[in-house]
């Protein structure tokens, strides 16, 4: 009987199982759930893990030992969000751990995977980032590589990511180590072209502010030069856009602390470009065009060259009048860095830079007044620009700052009163400003008193030899008295030494006359005798001037004449000496000194002039300190070296030099007695003349 035949299978049932709830308790468990093919098992599990591996570093070593690596990373390219969500999630964390390996493992694979838009707004939204950052500080150069190019990836994916990734490698790039292990593991070169790749603004801008961060350090400044990072920087200067322009300035500026990168970008043609941001209307972009150029010509001619050649001075000049403080004070460090080669300094100053000057001197920010009172210093070095300093009234405001509390505002002004009190005129000025009042308070204070402070004082001094006498009673054999040389006396502490034309302008008083000397005439003019005549009941004040001397002017001729041609030193004093004791009353003995009408002489003149100011040539009645003055006065006229020295109660004395060539006669310094044995020479310190200078 033949065997019954199989019957054929029938169709399978189309009817879907129905949900079993699936637990999984231990770890094995949850990572084979990683390998299951239904969408629902894969999120829970997915996010198990992530979970699982947050707890901490036991875990993660769990998990790498049950093999979870693998199929996390083939979830991360699964099409269902959530699932690639937690892998990437998952992957993040694990690769925090230590274990090399696995680091280089997961980054070579992200890296492969960030090549993708979509997979680039994964990671990011999986909050991979941060642990990228961390693994930027690997021990291992391959992870390190992995792990930037992941980020900058990352950067060139959508606009809303790239200025968190920037910013967060900017934070790791700025520690000089870490730009160390870049740069060894070949991530820096990665990075300077990844600088040139991107053409938004904004991602332009992120990227040159990344640039500054990192270039907060001396050594890698030196490594970006090393990249030729201010190729970049230069290229990023021509964009259109003004934010990534001024974003750019402040690269440059913080690059061109390293002595190298002025050079090359001086060679890119950095600086006309640089030029170009100081024209725009951008306030904020002008204000970092005039920092960077700051630093490029700070202790570098070439630069300063260069930014002259490119007409920079000129516009510099205006950005002084600005009302941007910092603008104002980077363009004041911009001319003081250029100022110091003539060709420059010329041409700054026909473009009229001290009248420019004098508003930023009044401002209140502490780093314009740092920054102009230099500036001023450094370009009133020539009588011109002095003269058109006093005359577009800078004298007055720079004279305020040496009320200043602050060091480097307080030092740099007395620097600049130094320079400006080389012209007398200046120097006049400034004394009827107070200056020397607040400097005299200034050399008293142990806080605020400096080398500075006590050469300005010196200086304004030596330009205002009337105001020196009155202050010090003392003039050496290098001062040399001129017309409008007054004796007011003896300054009383506190007081300020007021000027000839105050002086004269005062009422008639019964103090001691002030002696002038003037040895001049002023011609008067063919129209000023116009002007007289058209005018004749003109209200308009005259101008101030000095009364004619024609005895003193008599009296200079005379020793032109006849005391000048003389061969021997010691003569010719002798000689001078008694031509001043005639012209003042001759010789007066000692015994009968309080005979010697000179105090009723003077106040005749007083009344006859109806003016406390008398000339000196007008005296034929005058005791020690007037004919120490006239001594003085006549000797300077020949250039026979003279001090003048004042004493107590009107006495006052000359010492002369004596280098004579005659071997009978000693050389050395000598008192002249101009009062009692006029010529007589008396050696310092000897009874003879103790007597002379004392009553």
């Amino acid at each position: 009987m033949a065997k019954k035949g199989k019957k054929p299978s029938e169709t399978p049932c189309k009817e879907t199982f129905e949900v079993v709830p699936v637990e999984g308790k231990t770890p094995a468990t949850v990572v084979l759930l990683l390998s299951s093919p239904e969408e629902d098992i894969l999120i829970k599990a997915s996010e198990a893990i992530h979970t699982f591996a947050e707890k901490g570093d036991e875990n993660k070593i769990t998990l790498l030992g049950l093999g979870a690596l693998e199929p996390l990373c083939q979830l991360i390219t699964h099409s269902n969000k959530l699932v690639r969500r937690n892998a990437f999630m998952a992957l993040g964390i694990m690769a925090i751990n230590e274990d090399i390996v696995v680091h280089e493992f997961a980054t070579l694979c992200l890296a492969s995977l960030s090549l993708d838009f979509v997979s680039k707004v994964q990671i990011f939204d999986s909050n991979g980032l941060p642990p990228l950052i961390q693994l930027l500080s690997s021990p291992d150069p391959d992870v390190q590589k992995n792990s930037l190019e992941i980020i900058l990836n990352l950067v060139q994916a959508v606009s809303d990511l790239h200025a968190e990734a920037l910013d967060a490698l900017a934070n790791y790039l700025s520690d000089s180590e870490s730009v160390q292990q870049i740069h060894e593991s070949g991530g820096l070169t990665r990075l300077m072209d990844f600088f040139l790749t991107p053409n938004l603004p904004e991602i332009q801008s992120n990227v040159v502010k990344c640039i500054t961060r990192v270039a907060q350090s001396p050594e890698n400044r030196k490594l970006l030069h090393e990249q030729h990072v201010e190729k970049v920087l230069v290229e990023y200067l021509s964009v259109e856009d003004n934010g990534v322009k001024m974003s750019t300035c402040q690269a440059v500026a913080a690059m061109s602390l390293h002595l190298d990168s002025k050079g090359r970008f001086q060679e890119l043609g950095g600086i006309p470009a640089l030029v170009d941001g100081l024209c725009t209307e951008c306030l904020k972009l002008r204000e970092a065009a005039t920092q960077a150029l700051a630093i490029l010509t700070h202790s570098n001619d070439t630069s300063a060259m260069a930014l002259y050649e490119a007409g920079g001075h000129e516009i510099l000049v205006q950005q002084l009048q600005g009302s941007c403080a910092r603008s104002v004070a980077n363009a004041a460090a911009a001319l003081c860095n250029m100022a110091g080669q003539e060709v420059i300094r010329c041409s700054i100053l026909a473009h009229g830079v001290m009248q420019a000057l004098v508003e930023p001197m009044k401002s209140t920010d502490t780093q314009v007044l740092v920054n102009a009172t230099l500036c001023l210093a450094v370009l009133a070095c020539d009588t011109e620009a002095r003269a058109e300093l006093q005359s577009a009234g800078g004298l007055q405001p720079l004279v305020n700052l040496l009320r200043s509390y602050h060091n480097e505002v307080l030092q740099n002004a007395c620097l600049a009163v130094n320079v400006c009190a080389s012209d007398e005129p200046a120097a006049v000025e400034m004394c009827k400003f107070g200056a020397l009042e607040l400097l005299r308070e200034i050399n008293q204070s142990a806080n605020r008193r400096s080398s500075f402070s006590e050469l300005a004082m010196i200086s304004l001094l030596n330009s205002n030899l009337s105001v020196k006498y009155s202050l010090t009673g003392h003039l050496a054999f290098t001062d040399i008295v001129s017309d409008g040389f007054y004796d007011a006396g003896q300054a009383r502490a506190g007081q300020r030494v007021l000027s000839l034309e105050e002086l004269s302008k005062k009422p008639v008083n019964q103090q001691r006359p002030i002696i002038v000397i003037n040895t001049t005439t002023e011609e008067k003019t063919e129209d000023d005798g116009q002007k007289d005549e058209s005018q004749p009941g003109s209200p308009t004040e005259e101008p101030w001037k000095m009364m004619d001397d024609v005895s003193l002017q008599v009296l200079v001729k005379e020793t032109k004449e006849s005391i000048l041609p003389l061969d021997d030193e010691r003569e010719q004093c002798t000689a001078l000496a008694r031509m001043v004791s005639e012209a003042m009353g001759g010789a007066v003995e000692m015994e009968k000194l309080h005979e010697f009408p000179w105090v009723l002489h003077l106040s005749e003149l007083k009344f006859q002039l109806q003016s406390n100011v008398i000339p000196i040539g007008m005296i034929t009645r005058g005791i020690y300190c007037h004919r120490a003055l006239l001594f003085k006065c006549l000797a300077d006229c020949i250039g026979m070296s003279s001090t003048l020295v004042r004493g107590e109660y009107n006495r006052a004395w000359n010492e002369v030099l004596l280098l004579s060539g005659n071997p009978s006669s000693s050389s050395g310094r000598y008192m002249v007695d101009l009062m009692h044995q006029p010529g007589r020479l008396l050696a310092p310190s000897t009874p003879a003349a103790v007597q002379y200078q004392t009553i």
